[in-house]
């Protein structure tokens, strides 16, 4: 999602100025339609912060706002609600935050606009999903739903990361072994073979170069590498390229289902947040589209917002995209024939959250042995090209 500035004229005429996320210039120009605001000028923002963006951890952002609408429930006002988390001493980054936010809204701003206006903090779909609830009256709950999607997400990520360390520690070890195999072992038995009659094997020559690579031009190396990561980087930043990698992950044998899963789920607790909570469907299903997190299901929701309009099914649109399973369709059909989708689509979340619960843990059982078996596939192509030279000697003597 790109970050647009807009200047606009409101009903009364006065000029208004902010910055909205958005998947294109036609999008923002939408919202501001949507808004009652007619567009003056729309320019693209670098994203704030770039690579070194500092935003505030995804647990503790979800603490708050379940701290927020504990606070409106009880009768705080939101005003007050918001300073009392601006003056938290523990989490400076989640203080300084809110502290802006408090004084925005003490200058009259709603807490949608205030949080648009630290669009480096807060996600789109945060700032669509909490302006829905100030218009429609139920902040307190949307804050609510907004603390669980937002703890789930750190309990996910924090999941991963757990059943990540051990192959994160085998792959460093996997690096140390090749740079020690490469830039020392090698290099020591290459003089024994200046004179082997008839040339060196291919695969030997191969592990030379190999070695060459990492010890005399290792500077020249690393270089090709930063440049070609930087090259991908900037690759996918292009919108057609960024929606070919997309798809081509979702077709990957062990990385699809788990980029299809979280899609999907995050979609279906997106979207039943907003109808669970009196949003029409096409309004959720824009909120829904912000927070996506994927280009393929995006677009599939688009076409969605398409077809709904026209008084169509749901469920086709996202079948095209191909993100999700025939059981969770048929699960989204029923609950949109049946008119209880706000009731069925956290479950199919939930559901789908616990299918990718399995499919990560075979996922990184599996990368502990393929890791292993490169290992020794290395090791054994370096013995291979060292013993071969070795008989030839032995032939020649």
């Amino acid at each position: 999602m790109a970050l647009f500035r807009y200047t606009a004229l409101d009903s009364g005429g006065a000029r208004v100025t902010g910055s909205l996320a958005g998947a294109s210039e036609q999008a923002v120009l939408s919202e501001l339609e949507h808004r009652r605001l007619t567009p003056v000028s729309v320019t693209q923002q670098a994203a704030g912060g770039g690579l070194f963006a500092r935003r505030m951890g995804t647990r503790e952002l979800g603490e708050a706002y379940g701290q927020v609408a504990d606070m409106l429930h009880a009768g705080v006002p939101l005003l007050r609600a918001l300073r009392l988390l601006g003056n938290r001493k523990g989490r400076v980054r989640l203080a300084e935050a809110f502290r802006g936010l408090a004084e925005q809204v003490e200058k009259g701003s709603d807490l949608a606009s205030a949080m648009e206006a630290k669009g480096e903090q807060f996600e789109p779909v945060q700032v669509a999903m909490v302006r829905a609830g100030e218009r429609g009256g139920f902040l307190e709950q949307v804050l609510l739903r907004l603390s669980e999607l937002q703890l789930k997400q750190a309990e996910l990520r924090a999941k991963l990361i757990s059943n990540l360390i051990y192959p994160m520690l085998l792959l460093l070890f996997s690096i140390l072994a090749m740079v020690g195999i490469f830039g020392f072992l090698v290099p020591m038995y290459r003089p024994m073979f200046d004179k082997v009659k008839g040339g060196l094997p291919t695969v030997t020559k191969v592990v030379f170069a190999a070695s060459d690579a990492i010890t005399a031009h290792g500077l020249l190396t690393a270089g090709l590498l930063v440049a070609a990561g930087f090259g991908v980087w900037t690759l996918l930043k292009r919108p057609d390229v960024r929606e070919r990698w997309e798809r081509a992950k979702t077709r990957l044998p062990v990385i699809g289902p788990v980029v299809r899963g979280y899609a999907a789920s995050r979609f279906c607790h997106l979207l039943g947040a907003m109808l669970g909570n009196g949003v029409p469907m096409v309004a959720a299903l824009t909120i829904a589209r912000d927070g996506a997190g994927n280009v393929l299901m995006a677009r599939a929701i688009d076409r969605a917002i398409e077809e709904v309009r026209a008084g169509r099914a749901l469920s086709g649109p996202l079948t095209d995209s191909g993100l999700f399973d025939d059981d969770v369709l048929e699960m989204i059909g029923v609950g949109e024939a049946a008119n209880n989708l706000e009731s069925v689509l956290p479950k199919v979340g939930a559901a789908l959250e616990h299918r990718l619960d399995r499919v990560l843990t075979v996922a990184i059982r599996l990368i502990e042995p393929m890791m292993l078996l490169a290992i020794a596939g290395v090791i054994g192509v370096v013995a291979v090209a060292l013993i071969l030279p070795m008989l030839r000697l032995n032939a020649g003597g």
